[in-house]
């Protein structure tokens, strides 16, 4: 299960940004291995107060190995053939990072693996780079000898997921009085990319505009709703509206009730739990609006059968043969890239890890 991760205690917070900002896949600086370990070392008080305020550290790894321990339970059931199941945490940034769970595969003489990404909708800097970072691991043999791959790179329409999204938005609009309740404004807000990324030709901002589509197509376009992004880090430029302008402008126009969807991000973390909710909820009422939050999906039955049903769905047409190892959309590169791993990535999964 491939995902950024988070720290899980404060003191890890510092060695999590310097993972972060020493990938180029994900926020591509000048002079690279320099600048990021002097950008995580200024930026660590920051974060680790952050970090303490939304309890002592994220909870993305509980989540996660919440979500893949009921998701392996329920694919025993679904796809037999295949069990037993167990399912592996490969974060990019955060213990456990990708080489321990290759060494914990191996150590176990895994020989059929999934690559199954935690990113609903797909991009070079997010899956890409976990990818390339699985990539770099296994074909130097750290996940053992004759293991066979496949990928689950994307999934953000489907109908499992966006249900179990519709479901939270459903609940927080009930907080609104029901006659104003439809004049209430969604605003989705997705992890923002650098323009750099998005010009190149990354798919991110098309799949989760599907994403959004497809969510509001299962509401019913019961409301007015926005695509907003958050979490721009430099000076660099990224794509917008921002989350927080957008919460400005509406107040400006005199909306006053609003819910903030996390629609990029599954399980709570540090953006969800302090830049949505001790951030932009405040900023909302502040202003004199009434702001939700929808709930991150985080131990969503529905959700997990959306995972499991991904998953026994992929064996079955991989197994079958109607499938192959990787999916037509993951053996495009973007137009613009110039990433050799990239490349060499994507021709070793689409061999089977081969």
């Amino acid at each position: 299960m491939l995902n950024m991760g988070g720290p899980s205690t404060v003191p890890e917070t510092h060695d999590f940004l310097k993972n972060l900002f020493l990938d180029g896949d994900l926020i591509p600086l000048p002079f690279q291995s320099i600048l990021a370990p002097i950008i995580a070392k200024r930026r660590s008080p920051q974060i680790e107060k952050q970090y303490s305020d939304i309890g002592g550290g994220s909870p993305i790894l509980h989540y996660t190995k919440l979500q893949g321990e009921r998701m392996a339970a329920l694919l025993d059931e679904l796809h037999p053939a295949t069990a037993p199941h167990k399912s592996y945490v490969a974060f990019r940034y955060a213990r456990p990072l990708t080489d321990e769970a290759a060494r914990q595969m191996k150590a176990d003489g895994v020989k059929r693996a999934v690559a199954f990404t935690q990113y609903p909708q797909y991009s070079c800097s997010t899956t890409g780079s976990s990818l390339n970072e699985l990539y770099r691991r296994g074909r130097v043999g750290e996940v053992g000898e004759g293991v066979e791959w496949s990928v689950i790179d994307r999934w953000g329409t489907h109908p499992g997921f966006i249900e179990a999204v519709a479901q939270t938005i459903e609940r927080a609009l009930a907080k609104f009085p029901a006659e104003t309740r439809s004049e209430t404004v969604l605003l989705f807000s997705a992890h923002s990319l650098p323009m750099s990324v998005v010009n190149r030709g990354d798919p991110y901002i098309l799949e989760v505009s599907a994403s959004v589509s497809a969510v509001m197509d299962r509401l019913g376009h019961s409301n007015p709703f926005r695509l907003v992004w958050q979490s721009q880090v430099g000076p660099s430029a990224w794509m917008g509206m921002q989350t927080s302008e957008a919460i400005k402008g509406l107040a400006r126009l005199g909306k006053k009730q609003v819910v903030l969807i996390p629609i990029a991000f599954t399980s709570d973390h540090i953006e969800t739990l302090y830049e949505l909710d001790l951030e932009y909820v405040k900023e909302g009422r502040e202003l004199g609006m009434d702001v939700q939050r929808a709930e991150a999906l985080n131990d969503s039955p529905v959700f997990i059968r959306a995972l499991a049903d991904l998953a026994a769905g992929h064996l079955r047409d991989y197994n079958s043969g109607k499938i192959g190892p990787t999916s037509i959309q993951l053996g495009l590169r973007c137009p613009g890239c110039t990433n050799a791993i990239c490349g060499a990535q994507k021709e070793w999964f689409a061999r089977g890890g081969r």
